[in-house]
């Protein structure tokens, strides 16, 4: 009895453990966000270029692509470095050419290119709303791997699908108040389709993940996105203005050798590299159910941050969102959760342990 106590002690903590890994990688998520938007791209370059773009479509499509390009860039150098110092490059170099590398390399064409410059241009229009909006993915994620795996939709997964677009539709509602911006709505629009592409790319990194380390898996991830954004987004968006490749080559020298922004993207690829790993990670530990609903909870963390780094720390505009917007975006948290698993379970767990230690 003494082993099944020590053993169920030890497995309670490892998945303590777990959560708590989860949660940080939705702060992180957070955490890049803010330094991304609200900082590195309000420095530099950045705000002149985004003066020239005025509104037109398709160069605020190419000033996303390319933040999320440079963003992911940095961020899988970060990964390959601390992979590294790990020893673990190797293992890096050798995983790409297998089923799961390659599974991975899908995963990252799914949520990188489209998804992450889909959610920066969302930023742009809809400011911190677009996070929670994009944290549907969870939920989409649900739907898809219905269609594509098969997998079943209990009452219960049906009933946090409704809560998570309950509260998207609390979020739209936002854009259509008197002192919204203009494009609000259209930012909402544009991150559901982030969420889409992300919940797409947790379908199949799922599959990815389960074969090779998780920080291998995000240095492939990071390093396909980064070079996908680089080679195919940006020039395709290039073409499609009155400027050319010509004045693409012009906005990437410019970002890339831009000393007052580059700092600041390379904090916010720092923390990109946590939001996706410990994400990985924290699903290996405590389970993809769990580990998906605690990382969801990025849909708070991301307005709060984007709300205290710029406008608290910094001293500069912040994020502010209105009161109904922090309700649609715990609402969300919660929606996330009960897609994972029944909340009640975590009372019972609790009423479990307790029971053991009186017990002892």
């Amino acid at each position: 009895m003494d082993a099944i106590a020590a053993k169920q002690k030890i497995s309670a903590s490892f998945l303590r453990k777990g959560v708590i890994v989860a949660i940080l990688s939705g702060m992180s998520y957070g955490l890049f966000t803010a330094f991304m938007f609200y900082v590195a791209m309000a420095k530099g370059v950045w705000p002149g270029l985004y003066e020239k773009a005025g509104s037109t479509v398709i160069l605020l499509c190419l000033l996303s692509a390319l933040a999320a390009a440079i963003n992911d860039s940095i961020s899988a150098v970060w990964c390959i470095t601390i992979a590294a110092i790990k020893g673990k490059a190797g293992d890096f170099f050798r995983s790409i050419p297998t089923k799961p590398g390659r599974m991975m390399i899908l995963a990252a064409l799914c949520g990188g290119p489209i998804a992450s410059t889909a959610y920066v241009l969302a930023l742009n229009y809809a400011g911190s709303l677009a996070a929670p909006i994009s944290a549907l993915c969870p939920a989409i994620g649900a739907i898809l791997a219905r269609f594509i795996f098969k997998q079943a939709l209990t009452p219960r997964m049906l009933l946090g699908i409704v809560i998570c677009f309950i509260s998207a539709v609390m979020i739209g509602g936002i854009s259509f108040q008197a002192d919204a911006s203009p494009t609000m709505l259209l930012g909402v629009l544009i991150a559901l389709i982030a969420a889409f592409g992300w919940g797409l790319e947790g379908c199949v990194a799922g599959y990815g993940t389960s074969m090779i380390d998780y920080e291998i898996g995000i240095t492939i991830r990071q390093f396909t996105s980064g070079l996908s954004n680089f080679i195919i987004l940006i020039p395709l968006f290039g073409m499609l203005t009155d400027g050319g490749l010509g004045l693409t080559f012009d906005y990437i020298g410019k970002a890339i050798t831009d000393t007052e922004a580059m700092p600041w993207f390379i904090v916010s690829g720092f923390f990109a590299v946590f939001a996706f790993s410990l994400w990985y990670k924290g699903n290996s530990m405590c389970g993809a159910a769990l580990g998906m609903a605690c990382n969801g909870a990025f849909s708070f963390w991301t307005p709060l941050f984007c709300w205290l780094i710029p406008g608290i720390f910094l001293g500069k505009f912040g994020a502010p969102i209105p009161t109904i917007g922090w309700f649609a975006a715990v609402l969300m948290a919660f929606g996330i959760l009960v897609i994972a698993r029944n909340p009640l379970d975590l009372f019972r767990k609790q009423a479990v342990v307790s029971l053991q230690k009186q017990g002892a």
